[in-house]
């Protein structure tokens, strides 16, 4: 009896720390609710307030992007006039600058063919002047050679050969005329030959004038030195003789009158 006593008041004293170690775990479990609880509000406040602080800050941010919007769409519109009138100034530079050097080129190309047309006047007035002087030296050295042509012709006309011997010297000197005259067609000589053609001043120098009634006035009757061409121009006037009127001889009264004037 004794021990079964001592069993229930063991058993006794074992709930009531039982009753006691539940009662101590509900009041932490209940602290810990209330703390959870504390702890939850105090997120949610703070979490509210978060939120409420973010939204003010996302109006403002809001506010303050806008406004930047704003003056940087002001910004940008004023920096666009800028570049547009500086783009409008640099195209009238520009199109200045372009008319000035098509001016420019217009003068240099108006410089460049005078100056083209000058050197071809140049050219050509110089190869003249060549060509000029070329024919003038000719003409002056033919000139020269024209005298032994002339004695080598009255020779051959007035010398009559008699024998063998005078026969071999004509033949002679008739062959160095032929070679001079041959050398004179080489450089383009060609003689006149004004016998029966109406007297030409251009061609022709009257040295003498022989009336007669054969030929009409100013017919050339003779040759006496004879001319040459160089070319087409003349490099010597022949000198001729000139048919002229025959003088009318003296009437029978004349010839009456003068007896009795006599």
């Amino acid at each position: 009896m004794r021990i079964t006593a001592q069993y229930s008041i063991w058993e006794e004293c074992k709930m009531i720390d039982e009753n006691q170690q539940q009662n101590n775990t509900n009041q932490q479990l209940g602290e810990q609710t209330e703390e959870k609880q504390a702890m939850t509000s105090d997120s949610t406040a703070e979490i509210n307030a978060n939120a409420t602080q973010n939204e003010v800050s996302e109006q403002v941010s809001t506010q303050t992007n806008v406004s930047g919007d704003a003056a940087t769409q002001s910004q940008d519109s004023g920096v666009a006039a800028t570049e547009a009138a500086e783009s409008t100034a640099s195209v009238a530079v520009l199109s200045q600058q372009i008319e000035s050097l098509k001016a420019q080129l217009e003068e240099r190309s108006i410089q460049y063919m005078r100056i083209g047309a000058d050197f071809e006047n140049y050219r050509k007035r110089n190869q003249k002047e060549k060509e000029d002087l070329e024919q003038q030296v000719k003409r002056n050295t033919i000139t020269e050679l024209l005298p032994i042509v002339d004695n080598f012709e009255r020779a051959r006309a007035h010398i009559k050969p008699q024998d063998d011997g005078e026969m071999t010297i004509h033949k002679s000197y008739q062959g160095v005329y032929k070679l001079l005259v041959d050398c004179l067609k080489r450089l383009g000589v060609s003689p006149m030959r004004p016998d029966g053609q109406p007297f030409d001043p251009n061609l022709h120098e009257a040295v003498l004038r022989e009336p007669t009634d054969e030929h009409p006035e100013g017919t050339v009757l003779e040759e006496l030195v004879r001319g040459y061409y160089l070319g087409d121009r003349v490099l010597r006037h022949a000198m001729v003789k000139v048919a002229a009127p025959k003088e009318d001889a003296p009437s029978s009264e004349e010839n009456q009158s003068s007896p009795a004037n006599s």
